[in-house]
């Protein structure tokens, strides 16, 4: 069954695959971040926010703010949701200025093996948009 994308149920489908995954697990294995995410222009006009914690390959993905988070990342709606499918690559949409990072860039870059890992692990995640 489908999960509706932004969801408390989409936040758990996600940690719940991310924590499953071997291929994520090696690849975040000694590492730890603390991400904001921050969507715009959402279908009901308004702004949702969530959350991605890692701790030693241990994921938590949930709804809401994350008040020690080490960087923020800000996108519309759409450009949330092109990502997620893959089709825009976010390194490509923070280049063309549609994703906005503040905060430890460089903690970013470390994790590029992370990110990398995410869409093979999350593809069986069914997500209505």
């Amino acid at each position: 069954m489908a999960v509706k994308f932004l969801s408390e149920e989409w936040a758990q489908e996600v940690t719940n695959a991310l924590n499953s995954s071997d291929e994520f697990q090696s690849a975040s294995s000694g590492q730890q971040v603390k991400l904001q995410q921050v969507v715009t222009d959402t279908p009901d006009g308004g702004e949702q926010k969530y959350f991605f914690q890692l701790d030693e390959g241990k994921v938590q993905v949930g709804i809401g703010e994350l008040a020690d988070a080490e960087a923020t990342l800000t996108q519309t709606y759409d450009v949330a949701v092109a990502i997620t499918k893959q089709e825009l690559n976010a390194q490509n949409a923070f280049m063309q200025g549609k994703l906005k990072i503040t905060g430890n860039m460089m903690k970013l870059m470390q994790l590029q093996g992370v990110f990398n890992a995410m869409p093979k692990a999350v593809e069986g995640v069914e997500v209505e948009y």
